[in-house]
């Protein structure tokens, strides 16, 4: 199933040009335009502070989302510049490009593990420790998964789930070649304390130099 694709609201832009462009910021808009796909440029005007927000949130840039204007069809779109002001780093104009249902894209997609009471090492005690919540993958902009979902059965202490080791929807690839870890069971604090103490030597062992040997 496809995960829910966040919306993005937008007015049509009336004027192109300098002049236009300015008559938006003054009206606490921020101009834009959408192109690509097989439709015209299309000049558009997104409200600031929802835009502000969204671009605080980060990963603006490889977000996919609904663009959403009044009279026109609904389109999916990817951010492919934001300009920004060079003194107050706030954003002035941004490009947005359309895309098909089979166009592929990068976006981070939500890691989700599960049967965790499958799992004989975290029954010990062992503590999962996620190294990546979150995953750029390469995806089909019509066919996006809500998540990636990490199988735990299994996994014993010491054990580490790389990307090769789960199962990625089909058409979707990981943006990074390398065998990257996502996460790695790892032993209590306790166990590894216990663990210290025998590989240590007490005390009352260590053998004394300082004295002459009894007769």
């Amino acid at each position: 199933m496809a995960g829910k694709i966040p919306d993005l609201h937008a007015d049509i832009r009336t004027g192109t040009g300098k002049g236009a462009a300015r008559s938006a910021r003054r009206a606490m808009n921020v101009p834009g335009i959408v192109y690509g796909g097989d439709a015209e440029p299309m000049p558009i005007s997104i409200p600031f502070n929802p835009l502000l927000t969204r671009l605080r949130a980060g990963r603006f840039m490889s977000t996919l989302f609904n663009l959403k204007v009044e009279g026109q069809e609904d389109v999916r779109v990817i951010c492919r510049n934001v300009q920004r002001d060079v003194v107050k780093d706030l954003p002035i104009h941004l490009d947005l490009l359309r895309l098909k249902r089979t166009s592929k894209i990068a976006m981070f997609l939500q890691v989700e593990f599960i049967n965790e009471d499958a799992a004989p090492g975290i029954k010990k005690g062992g503590v999962l420790t996620v190294v990546r919540p979150e995953i750029e993958l390469i995806v089909t902009a019509g066919d996006i998964p809500e998540h990636i979902v990490v199988d735990l059965t299994g996994l014993e202490v010491g054990d580490t789930v790389t990307i090769s080791s789960i199962a990625l929807p089909a058409g979707v690839k990981p943006t990074i070649d390398r065998d990257f870890v996502i996460a790695n069971l790892q032993a209590p604090s306790s166990m590894r304390s216990a663990g210290e103490d025998e590989d240590g030597v007490a005390a009352d062992e260590v053998p004394t130099t300082d004295g002459a040997a009894e007769e």
